[in-house]
């Protein structure tokens, strides 16, 4: 995914006209939000470096392990029939006594990197960068191997070949020579990595019991809850790299809870793969029973493999939890924006739109405030079964 990020939408950002959209409601000022501590800046500075290292050591072993005449044959015809053309890289290592402990080793360092527990188990996969580079491989052409690199503005990529000889390949320009991919299984570490936000906003204090009705009684007296569905929704595209994989995208909903604490609801999006496509979820994005007031923000993001769910869990609350209910929306964004540590928006950020004022009875097309993406909406009625 390659889009155009950068700290400089934030400053643009607090300066947008933050209004209403439903009638009579009180807007009150944004309030300035400090920046993330410099800890966990650092912390998550590290954790991006590891994750690529982890992988650059992989590429590197998984492509001298290729001089096996079998391996090659059972990897070639692994990701040709996988889904996607992503085949897990576990089974495939198993047979190759060095690629197989150096697999599960980086498993777990990537797991621990990313704020995530070890019980998930492989994580790692490798595809063929290009489908036109099947042709060659099939033919017999000897691939190198490289790592699906999250920055986006990289020039060269640094690929292996089987003596474990380093190349640098055009970033630009798809290579005429096959070249394996190794990186993450997004989808996986996504789920695991929405759990640890909920978790971790809970301990904290912040408000975060997800979509469902905070209590089976509120819900049960009105017979349902009004939510907001995303009925179609689409992220601009500008370029799309040869050497990037599909993306994993979550979103940040916040707003103050019934009981007036600021909440904060982590909603996966997995299928928000690639930019310039258009989606159509039908998927609720807000349950408005959990909230005081008719009013929310949306910060759209994405993991490209290298975020530390818990550092993020911990860089928004530390400055949520500042905020305190004034009898009035406060819009949130610019607090949970001013939360990422400045290493996310370089390279490869993960902070992707954002939607100020989010009502319930929002319906049709909204774009985002910085122009990089729109959704359209409708008010949903969930019944009481």
């Amino acid at each position: 995914m390659t889009l155009p990020r950068s700290r400089r939408a934030l400053v643009a950002l607090a300066a947008l006209p933050l209004l209403a959209l439903a009638a009579g409601q009180a807007v009150a000022a944004p309030i300035p939000a400090p920046t993330a501590p410099a800890a966990l800046a650092a912390s998550t500075r590290a954790s991006a470096t590891q994750v690529s290292a982890i992988e650059d050591e992989v590429a590197r072993t998984l492509a001298t392990s290729l001089t096996d005449s079998a391996l090659r044959d059972r990897l070639r015809s692994a990701t040709a029939s996988a889904p996607a053309g992503a085949a897990d890289l576990g089974p495939l290592a198993a047979a190759a006594r060095g690629l197989a402990a150096t697999a599960a080793n980086a498993d777990r360092r990537i797991a621990a990197a990313k704020g995530l527990g070890a019980e998930l188990g492989p994580l790692l996969r490798v595809q063929l960068a290009d489908p036109s580079m099947r042709a060659a491989l099939d033919a017999g052409a000897a691939p190198l191997v490289a790592t699906a690199v999250a920055d986006d503005h990289a020039r060269t990529i640094r690929a292996y070949d089987t003596a474990g000889r380093a190349h640098a390949l055009d970033a630009g320009a798809v290579p005429g020579q096959p070249v394996y991919l190794v990186d993450i299984d997004t989808a996986k570490t996504l789920a695991a990595g929405i759990a640890v936000l909920q978790r971790e906003f809970g301990a904290r204090g912040l408000d975060a019991t997800g979509l469902a009705a905070k209590g089976p009684d509120a819900a049960q007296a009105a017979g349902g809850w009004w939510g907001t569905k995303i009925t179609s929704v689409r992220v601009n595209d500008d370029e799309e790299p040869w050497f990037k994989g599909a993306a994993e995208m979550f979103s940040l909903v916040s707003g103050f809870g019934q009981d007036g604490k600021v909440r904060v609801d982590s909603v996966a999006m997995p299928y928000l793969q690639y930019d310039g496509t258009v989606y159509y979820p039908n998927q609720i994005l807000v349950n408005w029973s959990n909230y005081k007031y008719n009013l929310a923000d949306v910060v759209l993001m994405e993991d490209d493999g290298d975020t530390n769910y818990l550092a993020l869990a911990q860089a928004v609350a530390a400055v949520l939890l500042t905020i305190a209910d004034q009898g009035a929306y406060i819009p949130l964004v610019n607090a949970v924006l001013a939360a990422l540590p400045a290493s996310w928006w370089t390279d490869d950020p993960d902070y992707v739109e954002s939607w100020y004022t989010l009502a319930r009875n929002s319906t049709g097309r909204l774009n985002g405030a910085r122009g990089n993406g729109w959704m359209t909406v409708e008010p949903y009625w969930v019944s009481q079964l």
